[in-house]
């Protein structure tokens, strides 16, 4: 899963460097500027996803969750190779609301993850997921626009297609799940709404929920502003765009590292503890950055963004195998993947009105206040008897 993990995240990823020049290579045959178009390319996939991932999460509880990875991938397949023929942008924004519809690989995977390991294991087994997605978050741009400004877009399409495709089989083969539906008490398989419910009714999910909401905006609020808050950084205007993304680079690499270390201990110590300093540790390095004067100082404060975030996201995945059942994980893993969608959509518009309102410098101090908010969330109200609660 690791590697399946890895190889589809590479694919996903690889059309980032590229999807906007696609856009504004084809046109619009409609009214709608390019710009807008643009923005809808990657909004609306969030946008769709969000309203089905809590749907496809349900379903893995019933039929499997190994079915749902496979799903995702050999969909996101088939979706990316027809957008290869696209001829217009607002195509191509149709075919991306469709991927989002039917793809949904994090949320498919982590469930299955947390379907298999035990549960004293959930933070090792999270943290490795955590690295598998990093490199594929680093590599994927890297190849995606290589093979672009080599061969063009269309083959970039393909290219990707056949990545997902691969991580398709690899599950399809490699993957063995002894997979057992959960039933209800009367041996009728349980509706959407049951799962929801049982699952948003146990106890702390809520707010872990809310805690990845947030870690989640935090996590996007800055990205469209990075590169014009570099530029008044550095010296050498013609180095921003290099530096944006080794600044990114590095962060990503600092959490994909840190992650199965930062899981590890959570498996002793607690997921609690490592979440709230973690999350302290992130409204420090926000705080910070928020002050900095010279490139290098964002540089290192986003390394050790990067480590706390390594352990913000294992440890809540963790948690929220730690506050629900056996038998869940499909639903559970699903409305997580939603929530991501939310904040994906949400972060960025965040960022830029903050940034237009209050001044770029501002876009770290509210991150930083998110951050210290969820700390705060999450000292008073998350449970500290973790393993009492399963079932």
């Amino acid at each position: 899963m690791f590697f399946a993990q890895m190889i589809s995240m590479i694919g996903f990823s690889s059309v980032f460097p590229y999807l906007p020049l696609n856009v504004k290579s084809l046109g619009t045959v409609t009214s709608m500027s390019v710009e807008l178009c643009v923005g809808l390319v990657f909004t609306g996939q969030a946008f769709s996803m969000m309203i089905a991932s809590p749907v496809w999460g349900s379903l893995a509880d019933r039929w499997g969750r190994k079915v749902m990875v496979e799903r995702a991938m050999f969909g996101g397949a088939i979706i990316i190779s027809i957008m290869a023929f696209v001829r217009s942008g607002e195509e191509l924004v149709v075919l991306r609301l469709i991927q989002g519809l039917i793809t949904g690989v994090m949320g498919a995977t982590n469930a299955l993850v947390a379907g298999a390991v035990p549960r004293g294991k959930t933070g090792y087994a999270m943290g490795l997921m955590q690295v598998g997605m990093g490199i594929g978050l680093g590599l994927g741009p890297v190849i995606g626009g290589l093979v672009a400004d080599a061969y063009g877009y269309q083959a970039a399409f393909f290219i990707t297609a056949a990545l997902l495709a691969i991580a398709g089989v690899v599950v399809m083969f490699g993957v063995d799940e002894q997979f057992v539906p959960r039933e209800s008490a009367d041996k009728k398989r349980l509706n959407f709404f049951d799962a929801w419910q049982r699952v948003l009714t146990s106890h702390g999910v809520r707010l872990v929920y809310l805690l990845r909401f947030i870690n989640q905006t935090g996590r996007i609020i800055f990205i469209p502003i990075l590169p014009v808050f570099i530029m008044s950084l550095i010296d050498n205007p013609g180095r921003v765009n290099s530096f944006t993304g080794i600044v990114l680079g590095a962060s990503s690499a600092a959490t994909a590292l840190f992650s199965i270390f930062l899981g590890r201990v959570g498996d002793r110590m607690g997921h609690r503890t490592i979440v709230i300093l973690c999350l302290l540790c992130s409204f420090a390095a926000f705080f910070l950055q928020s002050l900095v004067s010279a490139g290098w100082q964002l540089l290192v404060l986003q390394m050790c963004y990067g480590i706390s975030l390594g352990g913000t996201v294992t440890g809540i995945s963790a948690l929220l195998a730690d506050f629900t059942q056996q038998g869940d994980e499909g639903s559970v893993y699903g409305l997580d993947n939603s929530i991501l969608s939310g904040a994906r959509m949400i972060g960025p518009l965040l960022g830029v009105g903050v940034a237009a309102w209050l001044g770029i410098r501002m876009v770290f101090g509210t991150a930083a206040l998110l951050y210290l908010i969820a700390c705060v969330m999450a000292v008073r109200g998350l449970p500290k008897h973790l393993r009492k609660l399963e079932v």
